[in-house]
């Protein structure tokens, strides 16, 4: 029993669970992990923006592709897209494309299917009568959309955004698959190294996503509370 749960092997190798070989070699752990979270979000923003804006075009043939793509990509598992953009983006662009690369794509294209609903419901939720109010002072419909009732929506989409950020690190432990050294994939080399410590390996690597998360879903209902105090005012 004296040698249950020894995070002693946490310890020795603690280093390359936060940064991988970094700076002597490529970033790994939970540093690529917060990379490849931050930047598939900031990209997830703006598509989901635009995606849900584009999804409430009054012009047809506009919206109806848009909402085919959204619901397409909404209706597929994440690691099918993952599969995609890691098979199918090299073949098309004809040359190697990093790993991590493809996965940022297919994490983007995923989370702003789903941003693009956040988005959508963000604007719907503002009364009609702002943008008929904003269009009888002269302004076209784009412009009522762009300064009237877009800012108010994005006030109501923040905590949501923050939840889809949360849901967006743990994402990230699907690049894997394709080799992409995480800190799952870190955790699982360092596991098949020592064959020896899975329990207290994997334990800590849920520890890690744990804190993570509760940090930012504490965040987001502190956020939320700040904003409807202010919005209540």
């Amino acid at each position: 029993m004296e040698d249950f749960l020894n995070f002693q092997v946490i310890l020795d190798n603690f280093t390359y669970f936060m940064i991988g070989r970094y700076p002597n070699g490529p970033l790994g752990g939970l540093g690529l992990t917060m990379y490849l979270a931050v930047v598939s979000c900031i990209l997830s923003f703006f598509g989901g923006l635009i995606l849900g804006l584009l999804s409430l075009s009054r012009i047809a043939f506009i919206r109806y592709p848009v909402n085919l793509f959204i619901n397409t990509i909404r209706g597929l598992p994440l690691l099918m897209v993952i599969f995609w953009m890691y098979f199918l983006l090299p073949a098309l662009m004809g040359t190697t494309v990093p790993e991590s690369q493809t996965v940022i794509l297919g994490l983007t294209l995923f989370t702003s299917a789903y941003m693009s609903q956040i988005v959508r419901a963000g604007i719907e939720g503002i009364p009609k009568g702002q943008t008929e109010a904003a269009i009888s002072t002269g302004l076209k419909h784009w412009q009522a959309m762009l300064y009237i009732i877009l800012p108010q929506g994005l006030r109501n989409m923040i905590p949501s955004f923050v939840n889809q950020f949360v849901s967006l690190i743990k994402d990230t432990s699907l690049a894997f698959i394709v080799g992409v050294s995480e800190l799952t994939h870190v955790g699982t080399q360092i596991n098949n190294r020592t064959m020896a410590f899975p329990t207290e390996i994997f334990i800590f690597i849920a520890g890690v996503y744990f804190v993570l998360c509760f940090a930012f879903t504490s965040f987001s209902r502190w956020l939320e509370g700040r904003l409807s105090w202010r919005k209540a005012i």
